[in-house]
Formats: structure tokens, sequence, C-alpha cells
């Protein structure tokens, strides 16, 4: 009995261990998101564009506007009145959200008072018909991407009441399994 007991507990104790972190997985922030989405990376918010580089760690949050995962997104996609989604990803025929507009450079720039800022306006303004009210969602690669926050800043300087920021971008919409294409034409905001 003693040898049982011996030969046993090391086998209870992986399964209480493979248990104990099953539990863990399923209650830990990052755990319902794709592709990195949710993780906290404990980066400060900023109203202010991010400069080069543009790839790294990114708040959870953003002023002026929301953020806005997977989920959320693919149910604000199958409403009567859906918002426009605009990747802001600076290469030529990359992989994209199905229907987004692909408004390259949008995220870079240095102000609010820059040529980048004029540009954008008026592209989402014609993206728009002038609806200020229209709700627009900015992506770029990933949750390690920059450029969206920045354009997303952007629009809620411009005055958009409904910007919204997909952190998880393109990396986050294909580990869903979600409708993808390339892009085809861009309009650039440099």
């Amino acid at each position: 009995m003693n040898r049982l007991r011996t030969a046993a507990a090391p086998a209870l104790a992986c399964a209480m261990l493979m248990l104990a972190h099953a539990v863990y997985a399923q209650s830990a922030p990052g755990a319902g998101g794709y592709a990195e989405e949710d993780r906290d990376w404990q980066v400060a918010p900023t109203n202010r564009l991010r400069r080069e580089p543009y790839h790294g760690p990114t708040p959870l949050s953003i002023p002026g506007a929301q953020m806005v995962q997977t989920r959320e997104l693919r149910a604000m996609l199958t409403n009567a009145s859906p918002p426009i989604l605009i990747d802001v990803l600076g290469e030529e025929d990359h992989v994209t959200l199905a229907g987004a507009v692909w408004l390259s450079g949008a995220g870079r720039g240095t102000n609010f008072l820059d040529p980048v800022q004029s540009v954008l306006t008026q592209l989402l303004e014609k993206l728009t018909a002038g609806d200020k009210a229209k709700a627009l969602v900015f992506f770029c690669a990933s949750a390690q991407c920059w450029l969206s926050y920045n354009a997303a800043l952007r629009a809620a300087a411009a005055g958009y009441g409904k910007v919204y920021w997909y952190r998880g971008g393109v990396e986050a919409w294909g580990a869903a399994g979600l409708p993808t294409a390339r892009t085809a034409s861009r309009a650039v905001a440099r």
C-alpha cells in the first residue's frame, strides 16, 4: 500500500499542477483575446503621437477613442450601420481585414498640425461623407503596432466621435480565422 502511494504521488501532483494551470489560463488576462490583443505590457496611454520605432508594446486604452477586441469588432460589423475599417499599414500588397480601406501613412507624422493630419482629415471627410458621428475602426499589424493608435488619436483630434482602435489588428483577426483580403490600392496620408 505504501508503494502504491509512493508511485501515485508524483502522478497526482502532476495532474493537480495541470489542472491549476488550466484554471489559471482561463481566468488570466490575455486568455480571452487573440494574438495578445488583451495583453497588458504596463504601457501608459498617451495623447501624444508615438514616433519611430512604431513597433513595440502598446497600452490597453487610448484617450479620445475606445479599444476594441476581435469579438467586439466582429459583432460591430454585423450592425445595420457597420463601422468603416481603416488599415494604416505602410507595406504594399499585404493581408488586411476584408472590406477595409487602406490609408497608408495615417499613423505617421509628428503632431496634430502636420501635413499628415491635414491629409487624413480630408480623406476621413470623404470616407464618412462629412458625418463625424460615423464609427471608424483603425488597425495595423498587431498589438505591438503604434500606427493605428496614432491614427485613432488623429481621428479623435479631427472631431470624430466614434473612434475605435483595434489593437490586435491583422494578426488577431487572422488568429481568429476571420475573413482577410489583400490590399489593392491605397490612399496615402503623407
